[in-house]
């Protein structure tokens, strides 16, 4: 195959259509260059892109779908991951078909960027996760501890990490991990989109009932913004030698124990609604908790910071009040405007 010159080489979004997708591809979009939005569902694109945009939709196991996908990339987003059970971040154990997607995908990917012989290794920046760590033995996460992931879905984020880490150093793709903290938006995509615990109970909390804790609440998360992570991952492919070969942790910085992310939550629908914040309770994990739901995840951003210059802009609360207001909107519930 014939080397890509680099006025023709474009950025290639892999899983443009999910929630971290759709804010991608709105920083993308509005710079100009090329852009190749890759989704089994139809991507968003925002109105009037500056970028030029090409809608590519495509199941990437399909024999040669991959290839066509990234055909001519001079950088790629890789976000595509196979979950299963009662959330997004759960993948079954001895699932073959998440392994195949979510390890197996990355070894693909690997193997057509080899195999398209482009003049320079594309820029390749993978989503992970801050639990691939496991346990951790610190309040705060530095990017510096040893890895030893407990459930299967962050064993097949590290071992993709570690093949994309492999290549970087055979030179065939400069690669790097960014390790994200707990997403959520603040209503700028399709309400359809917003999964996870914030929407979930910010969804639990418009319909009127309590939001249940698993244990007391004392967890302590790092809840991080999608358009400040969308900010990290343009960032990281504006930084792309100097972030290459290794994994950046993506959060605030900041803990917030569940109790209190839910009790804001509780707070910024009463807000919008005039009705009593829904109660807080706790209750005991179900059946499908695993083992890193009641472990402390924070991460420190500031290694990633002091390579790009970025860091988390959107308080916690203005994005919990957005969101609520978007959620109000969808349901055309009245609101009280404060």
């Amino acid at each position: 195959m014939r080397s890509t010159s680099a006025d023709e080489r474009r950025t290639v979004v892999l899983g443009a259509s999910g929630l971290l997708g759709t804010a991608i591809t709105r920083e993308l979009a509005a710079r100009p260059g090329r852009l190749r939005l890759v989704g089994r569902r139809e991507p968003a694109v925002p109105a009037a892109p500056r970028a030029e945009v090409e809608i590519l939709r495509a199941d990437l196991t399909t024999p040669g779908e991959l290839a066509r996908a990234v055909s001519g990339a001079g950088a790629v987003v890789h976000l595509v991951a196979h979950t299963t059970g009662a959330g997004q971040w759960r993948t079954a154990e001895n699932d073959h078909t998440a392994e195949r997607l979510n390890v197996g995908l990355m070894c693909d990917l690997i193997e057509v960027i080899r195999a398209q012989r482009a003049a320079a290794p594309p820029a390749v920046v993978f989503a992970g996760s801050t639990s691939q760590v496991g346990r951790p033995t610190a309040p705060v996460l530095d990017g510096g501890e040893p890895d030893r992931p407990v459930t299967e879905y962050d064993r097949h984020k590290l071992a993709a990490e570690r093949a994309l880490e492999a290549a970087t150093a055979a030179g065939i793709v400069r690669g790097c991990t960014l390790r994200l903290g707990t997403l959520f938006s603040q209503g700028t995509g399709p309400g359809s989109l917003d999964r996870g615990v914030v929407a979930a109970m910010m969804r639990r909390a418009l319909d009127g009932r309590p939001l249940t804790m698993w244990h007391d609440g004392s967890v302590r998360r790092d809840p991080i913004c999608v358009d400040d992570v969308a900010r990290a991952f343009v960032a990281a492919l504006d930084h792309a030698d100097t972030l290459a070969g290794k994994h950046w942790l993506i959060g605030t910085g900041r803990a917030v124990s569940v109790r209190n992310l839910f009790t804001a939550i509780a707070a910024a629908v009463a807000e919008l609604t005039g009705k009593p914040p829904v109660p807080v309770v706790c209750v005991e994990p179900p059946e499908e908790s695993v083992a890193g739901d009641l472990v402390d995840f924070v991460a420190d951003p500031s290694a990633f910071r002091n390579a790009t210059g970025w860091s988390a802009r959107i308080p916690l609360p203005d994005a919990l009040a957005r969101l609520a207001s978007s959620f109000v909107a969808e349901r055309n519930l009245p609101s009280t405007g404060r």
